[in-house]
């Protein structure tokens, strides 16, 4: 009997021990990560001052193979960038679309897929949302600037393809994007 007792004794304080190490778990190198919540990205109050506008970028090479469901980048049509929870076409992207808008009335034939992009931050419904409304610009953008709508279409990637991966602002605003891509016919 005193046995069974010594055992039930053991049994208790290994539970014990081993729950205590569960709840404290193993000690871990401090990461870096951005302190966004993972609720609906809002708009900066009119009391939090506003970002600098981010200037015009030229770019790294974006992808070249083919992606499931998309066509090739267009390394002819320049990527269109926004501001942070911005889907408005930004002053300084304007003469980027009409220079795109030109090579388009040229290349009669190109059929283009518009691919709206966003940075991490925000709940993956509201980039989806956000890419799609930036994408939706691009297009009637350039459809005022005389490219039939029918040879665009539009596509929301979110934040599911970044064309970099840190964390931090000066990577974000390469992922605020609308690029082109050549249209997958779909038949």
């Amino acid at each position: 009997m005193a046995q069974t007792g010594w055992n039930r004794f053991a049994f208790l304080a290994l539970g014990l021990i081993a729950g205590a190490w569960l709840l404290t778990g193993c000690p871990k190198q401090p990461t870096k990560t951005a302190d966004v919540s993972t609720e609906q990205v809002k708009p900066p109050s009119a009391a939090t001052p506003k970002p600098a506008e981010t200037p015009a970028i030229e770019t790294p090479a974006v992808r070249e193979q083919e992606i499931a469901g998309a066509g090739k980048v267009i390394d002819a049509l320049k990527p269109v960038y926004f501001d942070f929870d911005k889907s408005d076409i930004r002053d300084d992207m304007k003469p980027v679309l009409q220079s795109n808008a030109k090579w388009l009335t040229t290349n009669t034939a190109v059929k283009v897929q518009i691919e709206g992009h966003c940075d991490e931050r925000g709940t993956n419904e509201y980039n989806l949302a956000l890419g799609e409304r930036r994408a939706g610009a691009i297009k009637r953008y350039l459809s005022a600037l005389g490219v039939p709508a029918g040879r665009l279409s539009t596509i929301s990637y979110g934040e599911e393809r970044p064309v970099c991966g840190q964390h931090e602002e000066s990577c974000w605003h390469l992922n605020r994007r609308g690029q082109f891509a050549e249209a997958v016919s779909r038949g």
